[in-house]
């Protein structure tokens, strides 16, 4: 199997060389396309304004001056122009991404990069609960190779992508899978924090703020709470169809 792995933690992060593990279980032509600094949260933007530089760091190692979506297509359409891959691994990301999250992942945008070009593609993601550096990569390792096995086998449908969330524990603490939809947190998730520099003057930080709030039964929200691998489907047709068809009877009547 041909396999193409990305992040949005940029080419030198620990979890990249995570997903390389995992992916070297799978297949044997693992190529290594990702960013060449840390691009999280540029969700599924392109480099249109500047020019994407390309640097090989290793045998079949890439960095590309760009987004975690510029990587992905640098990988398709260039780097394996002549045989594409057959599997897009995006991640292992630093920390959770679900709820919310996903519409800001770089991780989740590489894999719906990925979806669009006609790849099966799935996001990973290690949750972690106290310090950035202490993060339970075993799980995702450990869990990883036979849950994206099992993907595979049951099919990623064409116009979709696949979202797997790792809870914050070991693998021996994991309590299950499950398959869940995507949760929705408070909505006063995003704040400014504002700061003064050496001279007085203001500038500002986006904070993240982790209030109460009830996890909907069947998210990814409510398993990971539970200490379960989450895998959620994600479609690439954002049309909610019961509003398109109630704004349809509206309009109709002109």
């Amino acid at each position: 199997m041909r396999i193409l792995i990305t992040n949005d933690d940029g080419v030198h992060a620990h979890g990249l060389k995570v997903l390389e593990r995992i992916a070297r279980k799978l297949g044997d032509e693992v190529f290594v396309v990702a960013p060449e600094s840390d691009q999280s949260g540029v969700a599924h933007s392109l480099s249109l304004n500047n020019p994407m530089r390309l640097r090989e760091v290793g045998q079949r190692h890439f960095a590309v001056q760009g987004t975690p979506t510029d990587c992905v297509i640098m990988g398709v359409r260039r780097l394996l122009a002549d045989a594409p891959p057959d599997l897009i691994l995006s991640g292992v990301n630093r920390g959770q991404n679900i709820a919310e999250d996903v519409t800001y992942s770089g991780t989740i945008a590489a894999a719906m990069e990925g979806a669009l070009l006609g790849v099966p593609s799935i996001a990973l993601s290690q949750c972690y609960g106290g310090a950035r550096d202490k993060v339970e990569w075993d799980c995702a390792e450990t869990l990883g190779p036979q849950i994206v096995e099992r993907i595979l086998a049951a099919g990623v449908p064409e116009g979709m992508l696949v979202n797997v969330n790792f809870p914050a524990c070991s693998a021996a603490k994991a309590t299950g899978i499950a398959v869940t939809r995507q949760g929705r947190r408070d909505s006063e998730l995003m704040q400014i924090e504002e700061r003064r520099d050496g001279r007085g003057i203001p500038y500002y930080w986006l904070k993240f703020t982790r209030g109460g709030f009830e996890a909907e039964i069947g998210s990814d929200i409510e398993a990971l709470a539970a200490n379960k691998v989450s895998i959620t489907p994600l479609s690439l047709n954002l049309t909610d169809e019961a509003t398109r068809a109630r704004y349809a009877a509206v309009f109709a009547s002109g």
